[in-house]
């Protein structure tokens, strides 16, 4: 690890990427389409929740650069816009699995 210390705005960027994980449903849209891009209605019947709750996490994920999006006519797609964000997310699930067995 480095030994140079964090600066307040680098600190803050990585505490607010963070932040963007501790909702479960914007965990469960970010698990979803980890290595698949799906639609907001697809994504709405597979989590269970409303298209206008899906809209909603999705735009603050994209402000995040956490996901992007693809038009394709009038559908749009979303993916994890960032292999960091896929690396970082499958540990966190790793982690979380590995604890819950042992």
């Amino acid at each position: 690890m480095n030994s140079e210390f964090l600066d307040e705005h680098t600190a803050a960027h990585i505490a607010e990427l963070f932040r963007s994980f501790s909702d479960t449903s914007r965990v469960r849209i970010i698990y979803a389409i980890l290595d698949q891009e799906i639609n907001t209605s697809g994504l709405s019947e597979l989590i269970g929740l409303t298209p206008s709750a899906v809209s909603h996490h999705l735009r603050g994920l994209r402000q995040m650069n956490i996901v992007q999006a693809r038009r394709e006519g009038k559908e749009v797609f979303y993916s994890v816009s960032d292999p960091h964000i896929v690396a970082l997310f499958q540990q966190g699930v790793e982690h979380v699995r590995e604890k819950r067995i042992r």
